[in-house]
């Protein structure tokens, strides 16, 4: 009875201490964390599994890559600043496939011809690519028969969407020029511009002086004449290869010229082209053209 009086007044004595409250239990803390509805409260440290992190919203991707804003396309070519095309845009500067475009936020198609001040415009960057094409390559961008074409040759040249300018036959042999630049292909491949090119030619047996003459003064094939600037035998060689320089036509002219006189052309490499030449440049490879070729072609 003793000690359970003392026992007693022990645990009066700890209340009075603690304004009549029992002591703080170390051992029930967490439990005393509990809420009214059996629930732990939030913790800032350890959030609440019940809660979830709302996703940050996700920017929606263009749903055609080759679709651009005008402006944009104008801003990329390096004319100006977007705000500033789109003043051009609205006092109707720019055409698209020939039509004034003057809506704002107009998209254009990457494939689209579009123009500023009547000038053709790219916007990518202006891209040059020269290439020794080798025989059994067809000159063309694509081919609906799975045939091979020069593009797989510089397909790993350029980003850029460069097209060959000008043309050569699957057998042809020499230099073709690629690029994305719209007005220069229209240039070089302008028939008034009289763009130089040079042919090696192999023929099927000897070219006759006669013949060789009859080249030198110009042909009159179906009504037309057909001229070449130079011909010239190649030194060291036979009579069967010439070396034949026109700023007209291109190498079907050249098919055709002996044709006419009843040759078979064997081999046709073209080594000259508006100034561009193949020295260092092995068959099927290709480089990009210096900063001054290219400006001795755009002052052709």
């Amino acid at each position: 009875m003793a000690k359970e009086r003392h026992g007693k007044s022990k645990v009066k004595a700890d209340s009075k201490r603690h304004g009549g409250k029992k002591p703080f239990d170390k051992k029930k803390s967490s439990d005393d964390k509990k809420s009214f509805d059996g629930k732990k409260p939030f913790d800032k440290k350890k959030p609440n599994s019940n809660y979830k992190k709302k996703a940050a919203p996700q920017k929606k991707s263009s749903s055609n890559p080759n679709e651009i804003r005008l402006n944009k396309y104008i801003s990329n070519s390096g004319i100006c600043s977007r705000r500033e095309a789109d003043m051009h845009i609205s006092i109707g500067s720019v055409t698209v496939n020939g039509k004034v475009v003057t809506e704002m936020g107009y998209k254009v198609q990457l494939s689209d011809e579009v123009r500023f001040d009547g000038r053709v415009i790219n916007p990518e960057k202006a891209t040059y690519i020269l290439l020794n094409k080798p025989k059994g390559f067809l000159v063309t961008t694509k081919d609906e028969k799975g045939r091979k074409t020069v593009m797989d040759l510089v397909a790993g040249a350029t980003t850029a969407r460069v097209v060959p300018v000008g043309r050569l036959e699957r057998q042809a042999t020499g230099l073709l020029l690629f690029t994305n630049d719209g007005e220069l292909a229209r240039k070089l491949t302008d028939p008034h511009q009289k763009v130089r090119k040079i042919f090696h030619v192999e023929l099927d047996r000897n070219l006759s002086q006669a013949d060789f003459n009859k080249i030198k003064d110009g042909l009159n094939i179906r009504g037309d004449i057909h001229a070449v600037d130079e011909i010239s035998w190649i030194h060291g060689a036979s009579k069967r290869e010439v070396g034949i320089k026109a700023s007209e036509g291109s190498n079907g002219l050249v098919k055709a010229i002996f044709e006419h006189l009843s040759y078979t052309v064997a081999r046709l490499d073209r080594v000259v082209f508006a100034g561009l030449t193949k020295k260092d440049l092995p068959r099927s490879h290709w480089r990009n053209l210096t900063a001054q070729e290219v400006i001795n072609l755009k002052n052709l």
